[in-house]
């Protein structure tokens, strides 16, 4: 062969690697952007409404911290340690649900969501029963905890229209689960705005215009919970016809598997959300807890606003592990949560950013205060850790969701947290008395440790056989025929 036909053949295979690079580099950006579609389709929307659920509380906390310190630092016991209890307890189990409905919904195994949804709802309201006596004995049980006398008086009086939510919250998440796995998620969202309106309004007409103080907030919060809970019902009984079937007595069955699930799912999140209640405890038992607890509820609730972004794609990658899964593809799961993770993460970053920079210009808009605004301004550099960290751990908790994988998440958590997180922030808090920051620096130190292990987990875990779990999950679950379901029960 001559050396000019040499060198042009090697020019025509460089331009043909060249050429396939090119193509692989394009087929890689059309699948970051295919998936990001998918991705921020669930999870703006979960976003969007967790910022008007959340927007609930953030505002309640706003009208009751210009009544008063005590009545601030009173709610924040109730909204933090007891709430958060039965928050967690209440989110983690529905969580199941995301495990169940997303997998059958990407096996397009429709028949079986309105099931889920029934037999779930029958597994919260019952948790939310249990949770009783914690609300209605709220004031010896903080006094025996501890707790100032004053505060616990008016958190006693705080936490019994809280049963309100309680309630509310296990239609709540249960609707907006089915809802999200289906990708319906603009009705979810429409909804939570008219409520967070709703309540904005009617707080102001409650506790501004006609002076009924702490009973007009809660009052209003009670209302807008339940109007939101309305219209997902509603809208799951007459307008989502390919998966809703009616009522079913076949609900009943299979009840003791899906509570195994719904309660491993939540020990994994009260677990989470618990040490942050323990975090308020800690800081109800050192001196001067009224200005520490009006502080730290102030840093938490700026927290909650990263955190309810994180929780949207941890929602986002539980929809998309857990439909993959159903589908049958590895592959595409662990570029999902490649995405997701990496999405979340940025954000956080521009949260850790400007946390820093604002400082305690933030805390004003709870509080008139000066001395709780520059305790929450002494706090500010670990509420901008916290926030980063908040926005990687939840979107891996999210996956374990999507897998069903809760139990292993739970374990973490217990170690992390209460093994390691716990016990240093009580020494560094305590013995080496830097307080609540000291207290709040400890437990963080174990967030990063969960993370850490978290990351290694999913990074190892092997999703092909993750995919064959699915399949027996589904066939575990999915054995009720669309006529057995119709003809035990309504047709609503």
């Amino acid at each position: 062969m001559a050396k000019g036909d040499e060198l042009k053949e090697k020019l025509l295979h460089k331009q043909s690697d060249l050429e396939e690079i090119a193509e692989d580099e394009e087929s890689l950006w059309k699948r970051v952007w295919e998936e990001s579609k998918k991705m921020w389709l669930v999870a703006g929307a979960a976003i969007f409404f967790r910022f008007s659920i959340f927007g609930i509380t953030v505002v309640n906390q706003a009208f009751i911290g210009h009544i008063g310190s005590m009545e601030l630092a009173a709610y924040a016991v109730v909204m933090t340690l007891l709430v958060r209890f039965a928050l967690g307890l209440l989110l983690g189990m529905s969580s199941a649900l995301g495990t169940l409905c997303g997998q059958a919904y990407g096996a397009k195994q429709y028949n079986m969501l309105g099931l889920h949804l029934q037999r779930s709802w029958i597994v919260l309201l019952v948790a939310s029963t249990i949770l009783l006596p914690i609300f209605i004995f709220t004031t010896p049980i903080l006094k025996a905890l501890g707790q100032e006398e004053s505060i616990v008086k008016e958190a006693g009086h705080i936490s019994l229209w809280s049963i309100g939510v309680v309630y509310g919250y296990s239609i709540s998440f249960t609707c907006q689960i089915f809802l999200q796995v289906q990708s319906k998620n603009m009705i979810v969202s429409y909804l939570a705005a008219a409520s967070l309106v709703i309540h904005v309004i009617l707080s102001w007409l409650l506790t501004v215009k006609f002076k009924f103080e702490v009973n007009g907030a809660m009052g209003s919060t009670v209302v807008a919970y339940w109007l939101s809970n309305l219209g997902q019902v509603l809208y799951i009984l007459y307008k989502c016809p390919e998966t809703w079937y009616g009522f079913s007595s076949s609900a009943f069955k299979d009840l003791w598997a899906v509570t195994k699930l719904s309660l491993s799912s939540g020990v994994m999140l009260c677990l989470e959300m618990w040490y942050y209640t323990i975090l308020i405890l800690l800081t109800g038992n050192l001196e001067g807890a009224e200005i520490s607890l009006g502080a730290l509820s102030i840093c938490l609730n700026i927290n909650g606003w990263g955190l309810v972004i994180a929780m949207g794609f941890c929602t986002a990658a539980s929809v998309r592990v857990s439909n993959e899964l159903g589908r049958g593809s590895a592959k595409a799961v662990k570029f999902s949560i490649w995405i997701t993770v990496l999405t979340s993460l940025a954000i956080g970053i521009v949260f850790f950013f400007i946390i820093i920079f604002l400082k305690e210009k933030l805390a004003y808009i709870f509080t008139t205060s000066p001395e709780v605004v520059e305790a929450a301004s002494d706090l500010s550099s670990l509420l901008a850790i916290s926030m980063l960290l908040n926005t990687v751990q939840p979107v891996l908790s999210g996956v374990a969701v999507g897998a069903g994988l809760q139990g292993i998440v739970a374990y973490v958590n217990i170690a992390s947290y209460y093994i390691i997180g716990i016990p240093f922030g009580i020494l560094i808090g305590f013995y080496f008395d830097l307080k609540v920051k000291g207290v709040w620096l400890g437990m963080l130190f174990g967030t990063f440790v969960q993370t850490i292990v978290l990351i290694i987990i999913t990074s190892r875990t092997d999703w092909d056989q993750q995919v064959e779990k699915a399949k027996n999950r589904l066939n575990k679950f999915g054995g009720v025929e669309n006529s057995e379901i119709t003809s035990s029960g309504t047709s609503i």
